[in-house]
Parts: structure tokens; C-alpha cells; sequence
């Protein structure tokens, strides 16, 4: 069953108009979570609202945004306020233009949603509008607005659907400049060049996310069982980085090293297990994660004591 949609409203090119909504294309609520706990009683932190000179708790309803002018000057600024210059993006994603894909700096590039049809109907104009923009290799740049904030949205096609990706605005970017300026300019000799392009060449391949592995939430879980299991935790050793005396000593051995793992590759070898599908590979599964409904474990009753590990 797919997520509850973040936005509902109308995609509109010229005057082709249809009902879409927009679901984010991404999660992280299948990674390994941690609460805040008192370390005397175990209880969980609770966050309250309170008045900064008071002390004294707010109310949801009683709590308003303001803009600081200066140091403990605020200017309040209402919920009504706010909607009274809601914008037209508001209800609508608007194409605006059409540009090459290369265009766009990835630093740009904040997070994407999918877009489908909203309802039965708007089908044939949604794919008016995804298969022109197919057909003409483009991405299309609207606007949205999302959070009470409105976005920059390129639009691609992706199947029968679009994938939407929000943009940052220039002035979110920093400038290269202040961090590289102090880069030293270096002389790359062409011999040194051509061992690292060969270390490129053995290690070429095409990039496959089912490779990878979230090697940190693999161990977390490893952690959370030992402990459950009530085994001692010993600290791993730290690898210790190592000065490069001789570049090109260094990318000689960097050939072999590159040789030796190209070869084991080869080898018949075992599929990586996925560590982030639900925690479906977890030896314990953790209560309150929902992997999937075979695997789900039962909670474990509340415990009158907290469990030292």
C-alpha cells in the first residue's frame, strides 16, 4: 500500500491541467532509531514547550511564530496572516521551462517524490505531459510549495509516472571558492596519471545500490543483539592511517592491490545480504520495527526493572 501522500493538487502545462499527488521517494524509517532515557530510571526523555523566562508550559494553541528583529524583539506573525499570501504553487505545480538535465548543479539537488495521477481521472493529460517530456529529453522546472515554503521542482519521467526532485535556491549554496582557494597547485606527471587511470580501469563497473551495504546499521544491529544477549561488548581495533612517503611507490602497489581484488571478484561469492530491507536479516528482531508481516517479532511484555547491559 503506498504512503499518504505529502501534497495533492494540480500539475499544469499551458492549459493542460490534471489532478496529481506527490509521495516522497525515499525513507529512512527502516534504519536503526535510538530513544533518549534517564540513566537512573530508564523512563524515557520527554520534550516539553515552555516560556524561555517563565518556565512555565505553552499550549499548542497558544504558541505563534515570530521573526526576531533584534535581541528579544519579535514580530508575531499569525497562521491567517501566513495564508493570505499563500501563492498560486500552493494548489498547483506550474511548468515553468524546459532544461537539459546536464544543467542542473548537483548541489542543487535536495530529495525526490514521486507524482501520479490523483483519482480516475486527468489519466490522458498526465501522460500528455510525462511522454512530452520524454520524448523531448528535458526536465521540467515548476514551483511547489511544500512546509508553507515554496520549492524550484524538476520533473522527469520515470515509467508510467514522474519522479520530482526539489532544488535548492541560489542563494542556499555555497560558494567552492572560500573552501578550495587554499588548495595548493599541484604538477600531476603523466606517469603518475596513467597508474591511477589503470586503478580506475580495474575497479570500472556499473553502479548496482544492491551492492551496497549500510555497513554502520549492520553493526548497530550486531550491538542491540549482544546486548540483548548479554554478551560483553569489546571495543574493534582502529585502523591507523599511514604516511605516503612515495606517491608513485604507493599507486605501484595500488596496481597490484587493484589486480588481486579484480581476480577475487571473479570468484563465485556470496550474494551481500541487505541491511536496511525492513532489519530482515536481524538475528533479534528489535520490537517495534515492522519488517515484514512474517517476520514481525511479538513486543516483549513491559518490565517492571530496566535491564542493565
Amino acid at each position: 500500500m503506498a504512503p499518504r501522500a505529502n501534497w495533492k493538487g494540480f500539475l499544469r502545462l499551458s492549459l493542460v491541467t490534471c489532478p496529481v499527488a506527490l509521495y516522497p521517494a525515499t525513507s529512512e524509517s527502516e534504519k536503526i532509531s535510538f530513544n533518549q532515557l534517564n540513566r537512573s530510571t530508564g523512563h524515557r526523555i520527554k520534550y516539553l514547550k515552555v516560556d524561555a523566562d517563565t518556565g512555565d508550559e505553552v499550549a499548542n494553541e497558544d504558541i505563534v511564530k515570530g521573526y526576531e528583529l533584534d535581541k528579544g524583539q519579535y514580530i508575531e506573525v499569525t497562521k491567517e496572516e501566513l495564508e493570505e499570501i499563500a501563492l498560486e504553487s500552493t494548489r498547483t505545480i506550474e511548468i515553468d521551462e524546459f532544461v537539459d538535465k546536464s544543467d542542473i548543479d548537483p548541489r542543487y539537488l535536495i530529495r525526490p517524490y514521486y507524482i501520479r495521477p490523483d483519482g480516475k481521472v486527468g489519466h490522458d493529460a498526465f501522460a500528455v505531459i510525462r511522454e512530452t517530456i520524454r520524448e523531448m529529453d528535458k526536465v521540467a522546472i515548476g514551483r511547489v510549495v511544500l512546509t508553507n515554503r515554496e520549492h524550484i521542482i524538476g520533473l522527469e519521467p520515470m515509467g508510467k509516472g514522474l519522479v520530482g526532485t526539489l532544488l535548492r535556491y541560489p542563494y542556499e549554496v555555497r560558494s567552492e571558492q572560500e573552501y578550495f582557494d587554499e588548495i595548493q597547485d599541484v604538477k600531476v606527471t603523466k606517469d603518475m596519471l596513467d597508474l591511477a587511470k589503470h586503478i580506475v580501469n580495474q575497479k570500472a563497473g556499473q553502479f548496482d545500490p544492491e551492492k551496497f551495504e549500510d555497513h554502520y546499521e549492520t553493526a548497530l544491529i550486531e550491538l542491540i543483539n549482544q546486548k540483548r544477549a548479554g554478551k560483553p561488548i569489546t571495543p574493534k581495533s582502529k585502523p591507523v592511517p599511514g604516511n605516503v612517503v612515495d606517491l608513485m611507490e604507493a599507486l605501484r602497489r595500488s596496481v597490484g592491490g587493484a589486480a588481486a581484488e579484480t581476480a577475487a571478484t571473479k570468484k563465485p561469492a556470496k550474494k551481500p545480504r541487505k541491511a536496511a530491507a525492513g532489519q530482515k536479516e536481524m538475528l533479534m528482531p528489535i520490537a517495534g520495527k515492522r519488517p515484514a508481516k512474517e517476520a514481525v517479532a511479538k513486543k516483549p511484555a513491559a518490565r517492571s526493572q530496566r535491564k542493565s547491559a
